[in-house]
Parts: C-alpha cells; sequence; structure tokens
C-alpha cells in the first residue's frame, strides 16, 4: 500500500555510508528529507548529492536531517562520494543508506515496476518531528531535482506548523501568506498584529507572522 501525507513514516535500521543508523533515532525531534537515486556512478545523481552537500547549512539552520538512498553498496557508496565531492566541488557529509535488498525502497515504495524493475525512481519525502509525512514528490530517473524548491516547501510546512497560514503559489520565505481558513475573519485582526488585507471572504493575506 502506498504511502500517504499524514502517514507515519516507516522506522527502519540500515547500513550507511557513516554506518548503521536507526531512521528515528537519526531524525531525532527535527525535521528529515529522506530521497532516493536509481543507482550509484549515474551523472544526475551525482549533481543532486552534491547540490544537498553545497546546502548543508541551509539545511542545519532549518533543523533538517538529510538521508539519501540508493540500491548500492556502502562500498560503491563511500567510493562514488569521492566522485561527487571531486566534481561538484563538495563534501559529502550526510548518510547514504545502502539498500541492496530494497527493504527500505520497497517501504517506501521507491521502486515503480513500469518505470524500472530493479531501480528506484527520484523519490523524496519531507517527514516532521512527529514523524509523519508532510511531502511526496517523484521525479523520473532522468529529471534531477529543485533542492532549492525542497527548502522552499520546507518553510513553508514549518511556518503552517507553527501559525494558522497558507502560503501562496510561488510564495517566497518574507513574503505575505494566506490567513488559514480555520481563522474566522473577525478574529484575524486580533490574532495577525501585522493586519490583514481582505481580498474575499475565503482569501485574506498578511505578512508572515514570524519575519
Amino acid at each position: 500500500m502506498s504511502l500517504r501525507l499524514g502517514d507515519f513514516a516507516p522506522n527502519f535500521k540500515a547500513k550507511t555510508s557513516i554506518g548503521e543508523i536507526d531512521f528515528y533515532e537519526f531524525l531525532g525531534d527535527g525535521w528529515g528529507v529522506l530521497f532516493s537515486h536509481p543507482a550509484d556512478y549515474t551523472p544526475v545523481c551525482t549533481t543532486e548529492l552534491g547540490k544537498t552537500a553545497l546546502l548543508k547549512s541551509e539545511f542545519e539552520k532549518r533543523n533538517v536531517k538529510v538521508l539519501a538512498l540508493s540500491v548500492d553498496s556502502v562500498e560503491s557508496h563511500k567510493s562514488w562520494i569521492n566522485d561527487i565531492n571531486e566534481t561538484q566541488h563538495t563534501n559529502v557529509q550526510f548518510p547514504i543508506i545502502a539498500d541492496e535488498d530494497r527493504t527500505v525502497a520497497n517501504l517506501y515504495d521507491m521502486i515503480h515496476p513500469n518505470a524500472s524493475e530493479t531501480f528506484t525512481v527520484r523519490s523524496l519525502f519531507i517527514i516532521g518531528p512527529d514523524k509523519k509525512i508532510k511531502l511526496i514528490i517523484t521525479y523520473p530517473a532522468s529529471t534531477g531535482r529543485n533542492f532549492n524548491e525542497v527548502l522552499r516547501v520546507i518553510d513553508s510546512l514549518q511556518l503552517s506548523s507553527s501559525y494558522s497560514v497558507a502560503t501562496p503559489a510561488d510564495w517566497n520565505p518574507g513574503e505575505d501568506v494566506i490567513v488559514g481558513l480555520n481563522v474566522k475573519t473577525e478574529d484575524a485582526a486580533e490574532k495577525f498584529p501585522k493586519g490583514v488585507k481582505v481580498v474575499k471572504p475565503y482569501l485574506r493575506y498578511t505578512p508572515q507572522p514570524n519575519k
């Protein structure tokens, strides 16, 4: 059965490039990003892992831990990391799961038989501190992910988890947000002292509360 938003992210133990981990223990009380790759030594994956490593400080300041996955071995991962560091001018420090028996891939439905019966597609899961799945994105193997977009989504998710707001199309941090539908208009001014702009009874904007 496929995972859906709001489901608990399945826990697992796995061998990784930094040693054996328990997924829940690795995440602790923070947020997590789990993303899969079709295979080691593939060009798109090399750029993706490199970009993620370059964004290390951005994930850290959001209290997000990153964990990658491929169906290759720990030895293969460690050797590949050297190539990633060399070609992408970075230093990969986050773990890469060695999912040779596809246990984690099957738990998270990362193998799509009509795309490939053996390799994982580019699945990405954002997991909250409550260990529930907040976002699922699936890309084909040929298309690299936009990790700045992943950070933007994390910003939106963390904001909406703390305030009764949603973020509009193309929103970026610092821009106005939408007052949640669970807040009555007559209560909005008190809840959002920076001001509320009512466009329609259901469409109300307010400056980002935590900026």
